[in-house]
């Protein structure tokens, strides 16, 4: 029985040795990138035993804001730092690094029922400022608009507005969303509806639009091709940022990622590859 209780303790102690030098690693931020780095810190833990990753969304803003405050190891964004949040993390004393993980074709999504299949920059931009309120305007239906965004720590939600909207505010009439799966859910239910996601959250319950930069002489539809050979015209970088003090624990997973076997990922999840 002594022998027994003595082979317990040890393999309680081993236990609690292996876990109190797991490695942890907390990632945050960005919606978008959220599917990917889910999939990506699930493979990777399957070969890498000793690390924990933790994956958390709720925005680029959030993640940027917690690499700021200590509270992450890895910075999830889909827009590119701000100034302002440099001037922050330089007055905080926190050097970083900043990587490049995916692309994104960003794409703007209508209830199936709509038979508008294209739209211009423009088109948009009045959508979304509540210039245009009717699907008539744009040759649909008479139809009342029902807009929805992102919210405002969204890195999705600033890239729209510099890109597409021209850095004009949002029409107040816009429904902002807390996640890229609630603007799935909300526009393939309501039949006036457009929104934006990711391309990796694109779906049958929604229908992508084509999007023309050029005034409507080329209006071209967002793909993993179209974003490949450069002829989609939004698509953007998706990032990781980290601390330069804890590169020792977050490099081989970041390096994961990006290596041949993590973009396999990439493009699995239904983003671009960094070989695009």
């Amino acid at each position: 029985m002594k022998n027994m209780l003595n082979k317990i303790l040890v393999a309680l102690l081993v236990l609690s040795s292996n876990l109190s030098f797991a490695q942890k690693i907390v990632i945050k931020g960005s919606d978008t990138v959220l599917p990917l780095s889910q999939k990506e810190a699930e493979q990777y833990m399957k070969t890498n035993k000793s690390v924990n990753i933790s994956v958390v969304g709720g925005g680029s803003g959030v993640g940027i804001a917690a690499l700021i405050d200590g509270n992450t190891n890895i910075a999830m964004s889909s827009r590119p730092i701000k100034m302002d949040e440099k001037i922050k993390l330089q007055d905080a004393g926190r050097t970083y690094k900043e990587v490049k993980v995916a692309f994104d074709a960003l794409s703007i999504i209508v209830n199936p029922s709509n038979k508008v299949s294209q739209l211009t920059r423009e088109q948009i931009e009045g959508i979304f400022t509540g210039k245009i309120k009717n699907w008539k305007e744009v040759g649909g239906d008479d139809l009342k608009i029902v807009a929805y965004a992102r919210e405002t720590s969204s890195g999705t939600y600033e890239f729209f507005k510099e890109h597409l909207l021209n850095r004009k505010n949002y029409a107040a009439s816009c429904l902002n969303m807390p996640a890229s799966g609630a603007v799935i859910q909300s526009v393939s239910q309501t039949k006036g509806a457009i929104g934006y996601v990711g391309l990796a959250y694109v779906d049958k319950s929604i229908k992508t639009l084509g999007v023309s930069i050029d005034k409507g002489k080329t209006f071209v539809k967002p793909s993993k091709e179209t974003a490949k050979n450069k002829t989609y015209p939004v698509v953007r970088p998706l990032f990781f940022y980290y601390p330069v003090k804890t590169e020792a624990l977050v490099k081989p997973f970041i390096d994961y990622v990006t290596s041949a076997v993590g973009q396999k990922i990439v493009d699995q999840i239904g983003y671009v590859t960094l070989d695009k």
